[in-house]
């Protein structure tokens, strides 16, 4: 088979850039890999394995930049709306604050919901407008404690007048794991990934993706054909990147890409430091055994300098600080700040850095979302929170109009389906029904678009 052939190519041309510990794992995870893949082409009978096909057409491990513009379009076109040229860029830039180095880390219902029987494919938006986007992910204090007149998170609160809020934008649950997978996958929450991944389990062996996409039964580390947004992207020959506050090498302490717990191991973490249940592109064998989390999947530290050149700045990027940085209360050392006084000073010193980045002053977005729920902070007063799945979410950009508010119900399905319609991709599971909405539109149309 050709496609075969290419595969192994592929992890060939990866093995010769790979050595030590990450060349032992990649041997052995891709010969899973093309196991998996034989049997799904063996048992679909023929070449054509539909989203699997994509998976093996794009780089794998590669050590070569993409070229930093775009490809064309794919041959499938969507009507492009009318409209005027974008804004110039909004004031309210602030400068940056140095390194984003944090201190060293111390020593589903078994009875499944009908899904709406829909295959949109179509992007909603042309290509070329946005293609830089980021992606900031939070524990929320709750919505008041936020987006209210009193805000525990006042740099935040201060950005508030640069962009759009979203106003409607909900969680699936208050767990971070199934958020997290479903803004990057659009996978549902299971029984494991809504307890938080307790261990790093693999779904069932034969589990397969069923004509929706979904992945049925429970499971925290997702087979080989579940398709992930990192998968698309790679596909689509762009480059993204996962920056992890504080991921190392638990064995050595020292900064480590693709950092996550073996399959069926518990994973221990320590206050302040590194979990993987914040970095959702680990949950992939797609990423993980064909090579593409390693090189991608990286230390926080590393975003710094890719901002310094548009070329050097992936097309997207998700930013996962600490759980402590995040804000969850009871996850920082003795001592220290914690809850939203922690996710406030992350935004502090990475928010300024992206804001003077010539990608993002060219044609980015910086959506600072929230993608799990934290415990009140006894420390501070106690605000109404009458519905906790209800955290909001800010987009600046210079598309954005300051000020905006967007009141139209989001979650992350919505989260992920607005990356793929900039980025001109098909939806994934749970961002493809048409009740999905994105909000790539309402960004771009109210400053005139393309």
């Amino acid at each position: 088979m050709t496609w075969l052939s290419a595969i192994l190519a592929k992890a060939v041309a990866a093995a010769a850039t790979i050595t030590g510990k990450k060349f032992a794992l990649m041997v052995a995870s891709s010969l899973v890999a093309t196991t998996g893949i034989l049997a799904a082409a063996l048992t679909d009978g023929g070449e054509d394995l539909g989203p699997l096909a994509a998976l093996l057409s794009r780089p794998v491990a590669s050590t070569e930049a993409p070229a930093a513009e775009p490809v064309a379009a794919p041959e499938e076109t969507a009507a492009e709306p009318a409209g005027g040229s974008p804004l110039p860029a909004s004031g309210g830039e602030t400068s940056s604050s140095g390194s984003f180095l944090s201190p060293e880390p111390t020593p589903e219902p078994e009875s499944e919901p009908e899904e709406e029987t829909t295959t949109p494919t179509e992007p909603e938006l042309p290509p070329g407008q946005v293609q830089h986007v980021f992606v900031i992910a939070l524990a929320s204090p709750g919505y008041e404690a936020t987006f209210g007149p009193t805000p525990q998170l006042p740099y935040l609160a201060g950005l508030i007048p640069q962009g759009t809020t979203l106003t409607n934008y909900k969680l699936l649950t208050e767990a971070v794991v199934p958020n997290t997978i479903a803004a990057v996958s659009g996978q549902r929450p299971n029984a494991v990934t809504s307890a938080n991944c307790p261990t790093f389990a693999d779904f069932p062996p034969g589990t397969k993706n069923n004509p929706s996409g979904f992945v049925s039964g429970d499971g925290c580390y997702y087979p080989t054909e579940t398709l992930s947004l990192g998968d698309q992207i790679d596909s689509a020959r762009l480059r993204w990147h996962a920056y992890l506050e504080g991921m190392v090498d638990p064995l050595t302490g020292q900064p480590d890409n693709c950092v996550m717990p073996e399959a069926g191991a518990t994973e221990t973490t320590v206050p302040g430091g590194y979990s993987s249940n914040l970095n959702p592109f680990v949950h992939f064998r797609s990423l993980v055994d064909l090579g593409s989390c390693t090189p991608s999947d990286v230390p926080l530290d590393q975003l710094e300098k890719d901002l310094k050149k548009v070329e050097t700045t992936p097309n997207f990027s998700w930013i996962s600080p600490t759980p402590c940085n995040a804000g969850v209360v009871g996850q920082c050392p003795e001592g220290a700040p914690q809850g939203p006084a922690a996710a406030d000073a992350f935004l502090a010193k990475v928010v300024p850095a992206i804001q003077k980045s010539a990608a993002f002053k060219k044609d980015g977005v910086l959506m600072i979302t929230f993608n799990q729920t934290s415990p009140p902070d006894p420390a501070l007063p106690a605000l109404p929170n009458p519905d906790p799945l209800k955290v909001g979410a800010l987009l600046l950009s210079r598309f954005a109009s300051p000020g905006g508010i967007d009141a139209t119900p989001y979650d992350p399905y919505s989260l992920l389906r607005t990356v793929e319609d900039f980025f001109r991709l098909n939806y994934l599971a749970g961002a493809a029904p048409k009740k999905v909405k994105s909000f790539a539109g309402p960004l771009m149309g109210e400053n005139g678009g393309d």
